[in-house]
């Protein structure tokens, strides 16, 4: 007695990953360090209230990386 053949099966199409999906392959701490190195060289010179303006420029990178902040 033959095998049953199975019917063709359509391949169903996988979305791309969104933006937010593929970005965040760096770890956080690796992740702009230009902005990192800028921000933490002001805190400890000025401490955190006068680096507001580097604060937010660090946290908007991470955030154009991928991250959640």
């Amino acid at each position: 007695m033959p095998e049953p053949v199975a019917a063709p099966t359509e391949a169903v199409p996988v979305p791309p990953p969104t933006e937010a999906e593929e970005k965040p392959k760096l770890k956080p701490c690796c992740a702009c360090p230009e902005t990192k190195k800028a921000r933490d060289v002001c805190i400890v010179e000025k401490g955190e209230a006068e680096c507001g303006d580097l604060i937010e420029a660090h946290k908007d990178c991470m955030r154009k990386m991928g991250f959640n902040i």
